[in-house]
């Protein structure tokens, strides 16, 4: 199975549910205008499913050489298990002094097999973080394209 190892493009949006929504931090102002657009909708919700997108920071075990690293995956199967069968990679991209940043696009009842086919293939190799992530891109477009236009006069 290939997968696309398209780097990601902007720096990673963490620390959020899969289904999370920014709002403005500053109210709308009123007047005739100031019906507030609807919330961006994230991919995985307008997909119509209940998968979400997580973050796996797969950091570098800098004890061990690349070849030591590589020769563990290969040993534990790495490839072969993960990801999951059902799960998408949305991305996978090296991060210079760090490691690997996986996003996979994970339906709720296969959270468990991703956890297993690290602990069972990745651990000894990396060192693990995982994080629920968004697509901030929509959410982005929107505040700028806000940010721009002009202020209605008064």
């Amino acid at each position: 199975m290939s997968h696309s190892r398209a780097p990601l493009a902007a720096a990673l949006v963490l620390l959020a549910s899969g289904c999370a929504m920014l709002r403005p931090s500053h109210p709308t102002p009123p007047g005739p205008s100031a019906t507030p657009a609807p919330p961006p909708v994230a991919p995985a919700a307008a997909a119509g499913s209940d998968a979400f997108l997580l973050t796996i920071f797969l950091r570098h075990d800098q004890s061990k050489t690349l070849e030591e690293i590589n020769a563990h995956l290969d040993r534990t199967g790495f490839h072969r298990q993960f990801p999951p069968e059902g799960c998408q990679v949305v991305s996978w991209y090296v991060m210079m002094g760090i490691g690997q940043v996986v996003t996979l696009r994970v339906p709720p009842d296969k959270l468990r097999s991703v956890n297993l086919a690290i602990e069972r293939a990745a651990w000894g190799a990396f060192h693990t973080e995982f994080y629920p992530t968004y697509d901030f891109i929509p959410v982005w477009k929107d505040i700028r394209t806000r940010a721009l236009s002009p202020e209605p006069a008064h």
